[in-house]
């Protein structure tokens, strides 16, 4: 008994030492806004996991904000703490090049060699890249959009069909959804939190944020003016009160706000959360210059941070899957967003056919033809420059300064903040 127990062990030996040993592999990711991704990322990771056996994801803790998120990232740099992955927003690629946080995926690109082939036109790739370096692949993106209660329109003499199409028109009917009473507001414009929404009145008009050589502030020109100038006839002529961002996204899902003004990406909570409480549509945001305005792009990319190469190889895999068709046929209908990859969009095996039967998503899909680039600030400052901007729309909505007072007030704290030539 004895001898067959030692050849069993020396043939369990030998066998080992004949079979390649299986190395798995650990990622662990970061992302922003788990109330839009929480779900998203889990559907996505464990489809990853189950082709990928030999890789495992581990979720790091979300950051509440694109803002919390960059801000945990930078001050992770270079230590333990770091994650792999990250999702990082589109404005904040910039600070990762200022830095030189994350990895330039431009090799990686080049040798793949065949990246239009999985989706990703030399279009979808540059919404993620800063000066010519590829810093991550495109995940999630969005535009702004107009929500509406067509209860509330049609109570107040609108025509739920044919919603308004200038800014002028949604302040006249908003005004007239106010005036219905029993505590309803006409509009929530989202300006809180990031200078996203107030892009969208900007690039609206036209405007842009610096000057081309980005030495001076350019928004406080002519279309800076026009677009606060709706913003404070949001407040004083649209029914708009001074709402927290949780609190002016609740009180339109109760039925309380006849107009909600915010990204696409926000449109699956919002159906959920809506219910059958009312008639919830979507339609495009106003133009203020219906020509030359446009609008920006929101939403984040994926971005690897690891420099191990073992972990890298396997991050560029969960890179590529994420922000490809399997992944964006997960966002789009999970969230709201656009989708970013061409084989998801045409192919009937993702979402060829998703549009045609979730009207409420088309409007997003309608604006992609005028989406710019969300703007990245230059120099270390980009996340005070944001809360600056975020702090004088709050004096404009709250009528404690006037529309020209706060703007230039913004681009004078603005202008001491931007790096020096």
């Amino acid at each position: 008994m004895k001898h067959i127990t030692q050849l069993l062990a020396a043939a369990a030996v030998s066998l080992a030492i004949a079979l390649p040993a299986h190395a798995e592999t650990t990622l662990t990711i970061h992302y922003p806004m788990p109330g839009f991704f929480k779900d998203v990322m889990d559907t996505i990771s464990k489809k990853f996991m189950a082709e990928n056996p030999d890789i495992k994801i581990q979720f790091a803790s979300p950051s509440a904000t694109y803002e919390e998120g960059i801000q945990t990232i930078l001050r992770q740099a270079g230590t333990s703490e770091m994650p792999d992955i990250t999702f990082i927003g589109l404005n904040r690629l910039r600070m990762l090049d200022e830095r030189d946080v994350a990895v330039d995926l431009g090799p990686l690109v080049q040798t793949d060699g065949n990246m239009a082939e999985q989706g990703f036109s030399d279009t979808i790739l540059k919404l993620a890249q800063v000066k010519g370096k590829q810093f991550g692949l495109a995940f999630a993106t969005s535009n702004p959009i107009m929500y509406y209660n067509a209860d509330l329109v049609k109570a107040a003499g609108g025509n739920p069909d044919n919603p308004p199409k200038t800014w002028d028109e949604v302040i006249a009917l908003g005004g007239k959804i106010k005036a219905l009473g029993n505590g309803v507001d006409g509009i929530d414009f989202r300006w809180q939190g990031d200078d996203w929404m107030f892009s969208a009145l900007l690039f609206g008009a036209g405007g842009k944020m610096l000057s081309d050589d980005e030495s001076k502030v350019a928004f406080n020109g002519a279309e800076g003016q026009k677009a606060v100038e709706v913003l404070h006839r949001l407040a004083t002529e649209g029914g708009m009160p001074v709402f927290t961002k949780p609190a002016g996204e609740q009180a339109f899902a109760a039925g309380k706000v006849g107009f909600e003004f915010q990204t696409t990406g926000a449109l699956r909570n919002t159906i959920k959360n809506v219910g059958d409480k009312f008639d919830l549509r979507t339609a495009k945001i106003p133009l203020i210059d219906p020509v030359n305005g446009r609008l920006p792009t929101g939403g984040n990319a994926v971005v690897i941070l690891t420099h191990d190469a073992a972990k890298q190889e396997a991050a560029w895999k969960f890179a590529k899957f994420a922000a490809g068709p399997y992944g964006a046929s997960v966002v789009v209908p999970g969230t709201g967003y656009v989708p970013n990859n061409e084989l998801a969009a045409k192919s009937p095996e993702y979402l060829g056919d998703f549009y045609k039967q979730n009207p409420l998503f088309q409007a997003g899909l309608s604006q992609m033809p005028v989406m710019i680039p969300w703007y990245a600030f230059p120099g270390s400052n980009g996340v005070k420059v944001t809360q600056t901007i975020v702090d004088n729309l709050s004096r404009i909505v709250d009528q404690s300064a006037d529309p020209k007072e706060a703007l230039d007030d913004a681009a004078a704290d603005v202008a001491g903040m931007l790096p020096r030539s």
